[in-house]
């Protein structure tokens, strides 16, 4: 199979996902020429804000995989990922990733990220949700237990 077929597979999931009550987004994690695992936004269907297709695919490469590493795999979704799915691809250390629409497309039928690209730009007191910086020094304490850990697994 080459990149188009793993594609074809994102955006038949895509497809299917709306007619089970899901939205329209697929994603396909592929290593080594095989598919590892696949996801759909489920968002509305299971009442969860983060369970897009790209986070519900690394969610379950990961577990079928055994490591939060998937460094070695390649990601092909059906849409430009979202500012959440862009960064969970990089934490989750994705080679490559391979999109069908555009964040554009997205923002044509209801699905605008451009307010949270802008939010990231502004600096936190800017933003439009309220942010407010409290108990610095205390909540540093896990961070210097963290830096002090000799057995901890760096990601």
């Amino acid at each position: 199979m080459g990149h188009e077929d793993f594609m074809r597979q994102a955006i038949a999931l895509a497809k299917e996902n709306i007619k089970n009550g899901g939205g329209p987004f697929g994603a396909v994690i592929v290593k080594d020429g095989k598919v590892v695992a696949t996801g759909a936004n489920r968002v509305t269907a299971n009442n969860d804000p983060t369970a897009h297709a790209e986070v519900s695919a690394i969610r379950a490469a990961c577990t079928k995989l055994g490591t939060f590493d998937l460094s070695g795999c390649v990601i092909y979704t059906s849409c430009e990922p979202c500012p959440m799915c862009l960064g969970a691809i990089y934490w989750a250390h994705l080679d490559k990733i391979y999109y069908g629409a555009n964040q554009y497309d997205a923002a044509e039928i209801d699905f605008d990220d451009s307010f949270i690209y802008r939010e990231l730009e502004l600096a936190p007191e800017k933003r439009n949700k309220p942010v407010e910086n409290i108990l610095h020094d205390e909540a540093l304490a896990p961070f210097k237990a963290w830096k002090e850990k000799e057995d901890k697994i760096r990601y």
